[in-house]
């Protein structure tokens, strides 16, 4: 019987990327006879993640249809119970996961499944910076046992929550509950490092049936695609269909993106803090649609536009992206999920460009260190940077330029020949750019923002001290005035935040004293769009606003 699962897996494996002629019916034979209990976990794991792929990738009615009853019953599988220990942390329905949840995804887990969460104790190593917060967690009141007692802070947790409550889910709450900002709450808490399991329940994050409902699904009935697109070309594509979607259901799909980085051990702040009201649905055809995340207004960066990117095939989730855009660039973080790899990844990340030139106007894309591999295993191991470097991405620094030639050179004798990890760290060592304008010379990477940064802190420096808040009020004030703004009791309370983020660097703009009446009023429109109901919005106006620009290009080139 042993023998034959191996064979019947062997098969599966052999089929993954096969469509067209009889694949379906193989796939199908082959899926029903594999009813009897697995003898090992790495072959329960190796049909589960075969069924997850072809979820997204179906041949024909009668396959998704066989693949979604084995993927509704997979978690009360025998053999899935048996080796529910050994397949801990892989997001298989039925299964524990264990990760030091970040604050946003923690309140995010207590929210929907506060049963299920738990602190891993045997792996937290940051107890005794529990025991000396507790006191600031709770009442006053209560402060009279910490100088008597000497419990545990395991023992403290078992005392102080509530009948029925886990120690998790206490914890959580009570640093909810302190009255500071979200940014000291997150500070707190990350710093502390918990270590968490959520135990399996019937809903809880898995991977196994995830698929956002009422999407249609186009089967796959030709071989995929493993053509490398010719990006110039693909980037004036734009998308089919652009949808916003009301905050309901764009809630459910940003709950969608962070199960699917809870099940994979991940986190992203784009999805973490997602909008409701900044979600759009970007049809690219052939059941292939991106999730357009935004940020809440509290937590968007003070000049770039960042949004986040479910990546959806059929409705089931295969990746994401993350972009950066400012000045007409875009930096472009690209992730396939690993069920996925091996298949669409150059297509799709056609479209992902073709999206960022529709949605932010952009006509030149980075790639960052990282993503191509640097002091990243991952991305080393895939060979993140050829994979870019052949679609048309190019570096500008001079030693990685001159490695490069050093390399083809090699490649140009022996074909065969693969770079070295040692070699790939330094080639990844800076980014990669693609232009549409050849002239293009505004890519936000290039521009020393940071210095126009420490020429605010220098500004409120000399003029205030230690006395922020008065600093920001006084300049707030300033910049009111200095713009003719009359009245700000129609704004929102994410215009106003951003209005007030926005001030020292108004006032300090070189030369806007002089600026025209519409200059200073599309300045206005600006800053309030950076607070407003949709980001991009401000991307575009930003991108209009050349004197702004030019202003803020004078400011980092003058800092010192």
């Amino acid at each position: 019987m042993e023998m034959k699962t191996f064979t019947l897996l062997r098969q599966l494996k052999k089929l993954k990327n096969v469509y067209g002629g009889d694949a379906a019916e193989r796939k199908l034979d082959l899926l029903r006879k594999l009813t009897w209990p697995l003898k090992k976990a790495p072959q329960v794991r190796r049909l589960h993640e075969f069924l997850c792929f072809l979820h997204a990738y179906p041949d024909s009615r009668s396959v998704l249809e066989q693949v979604e009853q084995m993927l509704a019953s997979f978690g009360r599988r025998g053999d899935l119970r048996r080796f529910r220990r050994a397949l801990a942390d892989t997001g298989i329905a039925g299964t524990d996961i264990h990760y030091s949840f970040f604050w946003p995804t923690a309140c995010w887990i207590v929210k929907r499944f506060p049963d299920y969460l738990t602190i891993d104790w045997a792996k937290f190593t940051n107890k005794n910076k529990l025991e000396d917060l507790l006191p600031i967690l709770l009442p006053y009141s209560e402060s009279l046992s910490f100088d008597m007692l000497s419990f545990s802070p395991r023992e403290w947790l078992n005392h102080l929550k509530g009948t029925g409550e886990t120690d998790a889910a206490f914890l959580i709450r009570r640093f909810a509950a302190l009255r500071v900002n979200s940014f000291t709450k997150e500070k707190l808490f990350e710093d502390l490092d918990v270590p968490m399991r959520i135990t399996s329940g019937p809903d809880t994050p898995a991977r196994t049936g995830a698929k956002l409902s009422g999407m249609s699904v186009v089967f796959q009935t030709q071989p995929l695609s493993r053509t490398r697109p010719n990006l110039r070309q693909e980037i004036q594509k734009p998308p089919i269909g652009v949808r916003l979607l009301p905050p309901s259901e764009g809630q459910q799909f940003i709950d969608a993106a962070i199960e699917a980085m809870i099940t994979r051990s991940r986190a992203l702040d784009a999805f973490d803090y997602g909008d409701r009201n900044d979600v759009r649905l970007i049809d690219c055809g052939q059941g292939l649609m991106f999730a357009c995340i935004g940020q809440i207004p509290e937590r968007r960066l003070m000049l770039e536009t960042v949004y986040g990117f479910l990546t959806i095939k059929n409705g089931v989730p295969i990746g994401y992206v993350l972009t950066s855009s400012l000045f007409g660039s875009s930096e472009i973080a690209y992730n396939v999920f690993e069920t996925y790899r091996g298949t669409e990844a150059a297509p799709i990340f056609g479209r992902v460009l073709a999206m960022a030139r529709h949605v932010f106007g952009s006509d030149a894309f980075f790639i960052p260190p990282y993503q191509l591999g640097h002091d990243n295993t991952e991305g080393l191991k895939s060979g993140a940077w050829w994979f870019y470097y052949k679609l048309g991405f190019r570096p500008e620094d001079p030693e990685v330029r001159r490695l490069l030639k050093s390399e083809l050179r090699l490649i140009k004798k022996n074909p065969q020949h693969r770079s070295s990890t040692k070699t790939l760290q330094k080639l990844s060592s800076e980014p990669l750019f693609l232009y549409l304008d050849r002239s293009k010379q505004k890519v936000h990477v290039k521009i020393p923002l940071e210095k126009v940064g420490l020429r605010i802190s220098r500004l409120l420096a000399d003029r205030y001290g230690a006395n922020r808040e008065k600093a920001v009020q006084k300049l707030s004030h300033d910049a009111t005035k200095l713009l003719g703004v009359r009245t700000k009791r129609s704004w929102s309370a994410g215009e106003r935040l951003a209005w007030e983020r926005w001030s020292p660097l108004i006032v300090m703009l070189p030369g806007i004293s002089g600026w025209s009446p519409q200059e200073k009023r599309a300045l206005v429109q600006v800053v309030r769009s950076k607070g407003g109901h949709r980001e991009s919005d401000y991307l575009k106006l930003f991108n209009k606003h050349r004197r702004l620009q030019r202003a803020i290009l004078k400011l980092a080139q003058e800092s010192s």
